[in-house]
């Protein structure tokens, strides 16, 4: 079964409220998505295996622990998903990107799928699928199902900043075997299924296009 990892620390609730103020401009926006994920990062990958290697250090050889060869992947669902790769990249460096582009239908509320490109080796990959807010949980069901169904993908993590109550019992109840990892989960949504009281539009806020 997988869990919902709800994560506690000072840094991510400044930065978060950085994120909710209205009048955070894009560029401290932005900056501030990419120092979140990089956080979010660091206890994601928590239980990474690991082995013991023989490193010659300046002073004497010793046997230290290195990542044991797992292959990762971070997946941003398009376009607000952009905003955490390069938080993440600055701590795991030999990752591939793979991208999904989803868009919500806006009387609907439902994700549309527009766009996918994958690494060829991406089913040998530990999968980080990766957006900002997690709202009705939509989209990321649908990036989840692709990764699971399109590539044989087994073992993969969900990264959001900010979440909704509905949007992880929905990803719960579709996708039962998968790590959610949060920085905050959030009151509820409102009619037009916006997070409450939440930061607005996230890609909107990151690219500056509204």
């Amino acid at each position: 079964m997988g869990k919902v990892i709800v994560l506690d620390h000072p840094l991510l609730h400044h930065k978060l409220s950085i994120l909710r103020d209205k009048n955070t401009g894009v560029k401290e926006f932005r900056e501030t998505v990419g120092e979140i994920a990089g956080l979010m990062c660091y206890e994601a990958t928590r239980n990474l295996p690991t082995e013991e290697v023989e490193i010659e250090t300046p002073i004497t050889t010793g046997k230290f622990r290195v990542l044991s060869g797992k292959k990762l992947a971070i997946v941003p669902i398009l376009r607000a998903g952009l905003g955490m790769v390069d938080g993440m990249i600055s701590l795991i460096p030999s990752a591939k990107v793979g991208h999904i582009g989803l868009y919500r239908n806006e009387e609907t509320h439902e994700p549309v799928e527009y766009f996918c490109k994958m690494p060829p080796d991406i089913t040998e990959r530990q999968i980080f699928v990766v957006d900002p807010m997690l709202a009705t949980g939509g989209s990321a069901i649908a990036a989840i199902d692709i990764m699971k169904k399109k590539y044989g993908c087994k073992s993969i993590t969900l990264m959001n900043i900010l979440a909704a109550p509905e949007g992880i019992e929905a990803v719960s109840k579709a996708h039962p075997d998968i790590d959610v990892v949060v920085a905050a989960v959030d009151k509820c949504l409102n009619e037009n299924a916006y997070i409450v009281p939440g930061l607005g539009d996230c890609g909107d806020r990151i690219f500056g296009t509204k």
